[in-house]
């Protein structure tokens, strides 16, 4: 059971229903994210940024997107604030970095819609 679970991670494939969005949104969290941002989204203070309640998590999907995949930090978010900067995700696929933005969103106290993965193409560079 836990090998087919793995090769199911595995596939590449993003399914189109909300449940599996977030199931695949939780796997690449815990994939890509949970080492920064830790399993509560608290970050570590002064080095990586809290997603909990946060303005930037919660604002404009498509300026989230463009900081997750290029390193195009928000102007809400101002330079200098941590010491680290976030490591660019450019090759998610659409859907992915869509499911993975979806999680945050929705998640650690965050309440914000959903992100398609057409917003997420129109803010590639």
């Amino acid at each position: 059971m836990a090998l087919a679970s793995s090769l199911a991670a595995c596939s590449g494939q993003s399914s189109s229903t909300p449940d599996a969005g977030a199931g695949a949104g939780a796997r690449l969290y815990s994939q890509n994210c949970l080492p920064c941002h830790r399993d509560d989204g608290k970050g570590v203070p002064n080095v990586y940024p809290s997603l909990t309640m946060s303005p930037v998590v919660n604002g404009d999907p498509a300026q989230l997107a463009q900081w997750v995949l290029s390193g195009k930090r928000p102007a809400s978010l101002p330079a200098g604030r941590y010491s680290t900067q976030m490591l660019v995700f450019g090759w998610m696929k659409d859907q992915d970095a869509a499911d993975v933005l979806s999680y945050i969103r929705s998640h650690f106290g965050n309440s914000a819609p959903p992100v398609d993965a057409a917003t997420v193409a129109a803010a590639r560079p």
